[in-house]
């Protein structure tokens, strides 16, 4: 099966229907070529509604951090956006819902597998952090598990940018008090961060 076989498969997926308060809709971009990998949680209301991945004051950030401009970022051949939950999940007390955890087992590691260009993933949030720091070596893995923090295992992005990977903060607003407190994130991960993206892009 190709990519893009595999991509129509879960555009019309609808595997997780009765969890979902409103009906499916996967967003996701993916390209056999694409050379950096996003990994998030899973869509919110407003992407949902837009049906556009981080078309909003997070994605705005993120993209500031990588260093690129919506074209650039907008273009499956240089960038998958691939959550853990491909559809909104819903409200719950204190956020979204967790995605659905059926999504992942069924499409992920198939489509994973399909892009083999991917020079480095960038991940965002528990689910994804989790899913893949699990599939690293187990040397590599079980250092950075022994982290308490998120905080902790942004830190140590010299080891994870040896494995192709970085874990970041959620570009989110409501992340500015964690950035005021952490000065070195900006200082010294986001320039290294838009290097990394530059030389994937460019090579």
């Amino acid at each position: 099966m190709t990519i893009t076989q595999l991509l129509t498969q879960i555009e019309q997926c609808t595997l997780c229907q009765e969890q979902l308060p409103l009906p499916a809709k996967p967003i996701l971009q993916a390209s056999q070529h694409s050379r950096i990998l996003v990994a998030g949680q899973a869509p919110g209301q407003v992407t949902h509604d837009k049906g556009r991945p981080f078309d909003d004051k997070s994605g705005e950030r993120l993209r500031d951090w990588l260093g690129v401009n919506p074209e650039q970022f907008y273009n499956p051949e240089i960038f998958a956006i691939v959550p853990m939950g491909f559809c909104y999940p819903g409200k719950g007390k204190s956020g979204d819902l967790p995605p659905i955890p059926k999504c992942a087992q069924t499409w992920r590691e198939p489509l994973l597998a399909e892009m083999k260009n991917i020079e480095l993933t960038i991940l965002l949030g528990k689910y994804a952090l989790d899913w893949h720091l699990a599939r690293l070596t187990p040397s590599i893995g079980d250092r950075i598990a022994s982290a308490k923090s998120l905080t902790e295992i942004v830190k140590r992005y010299e080891l994870l940018f040896d494995h192709q990977v970085i874990a970041l903060p959620h570009p989110s607003p409501r992340n500015n008090l964690w950035l005021k407190k952490n000065p070195w994130f900006e200082q010294e991960v986001l320039p290294l961060l838009k290097q990394r993206v530059l030389s994937a892009i460019t090579n």
